[in-house]
């Protein structure tokens, strides 16, 4: 398999859960808002529709690869800082797993903002 293909898959495979996400909270944004007011988080209406157009818009892109770079380095960020904020409890083995595997993530992103997206993407056709 050409590597393009296999990096297809990848971008495919990290933007597939943000999109399940994303499409999941937009049905019920106000829950979603409720949620993060819960962790503490200020203004978490804005908050909630930052992340729901990051998961479905930075999704979108990274399956297109479109500003790939970006979107990678964004997306690490984001796994980074919900690990800490939403997940990271060392008294509770299965919010560290889920902590753990957002630093996974990151670091998958990371990768990808490295490795770019290959040849079957909208930045290899834009040059």
């Amino acid at each position: 398999m050409s590597n393009d293909i296999i990096l297809l898959v990848s971008r495919i495979l990290l933007a597939l859960v943000f999109l399940i996400s994303g499409l999941g909270m937009l049905s019920d944004p106000s829950g979603t808002a409720g949620m993060f007011a819960a962790m503490g988080i200020p203004a978490s209406g804005l908050v909630a529709w930052l992340v729901i157009a990051l998961k479905i818009l930075g999704g979108i892109a990274l399956v297109a690869g479109f500003q790939t770079k970006w979107a990678a380095y964004a997306f690490a960020a984001f796994c980074v800082a919900t690990g800490f904020i939403g997940h990271f409890d060392p008294s509770n083995q299965m919010e560290m797993a889920v902590f753990f595997k957002n630093i996974a993530m990151a670091g998958g992103f990371l990768a990808l903002s490295v490795a770019g997206p290959g040849a079957l993407s909208v930045d290899a056709r834009r040059g």
